[in-house]
């Protein structure tokens, strides 16, 4: 199954490595990446696999909007259907 992930804030060192290091530890693979800074705003959008059934696409959105809220940004994440 595939989910986008979008990230939204205001720049910082570590935005990428937080998100990405919570998929690794999920077995989440990322498929494709897109990131921009936008003057001081940071925009991610990730589209990312789920290898296996052990991981929820709601318990990943609760992970990353946890860290989302640790590092002042806005992170969802939707099935791509």
């Amino acid at each position: 199954m595939k989910a986008i992930v979008t990230v939204v804030g205001k720049d910082q060192k570590g935005i990428i490595a937080k998100v990405s290091n919570i998929l690794f530890e999920s077995s989440v693979n990322i498929v494709d990446i897109s990131q921009t800074i936008m003057q001081d705003m940071f925009t991610m959008i990730m589209m990312v696999e789920f290898d296996n059934n052990e991981v929820s696409v709601a318990d990943i959105d609760d992970r990353l909007s946890d860290a989302g809220k640790e590092m002042g940004l806005s992170i969802h994440v939707q099935r791509q259907e």
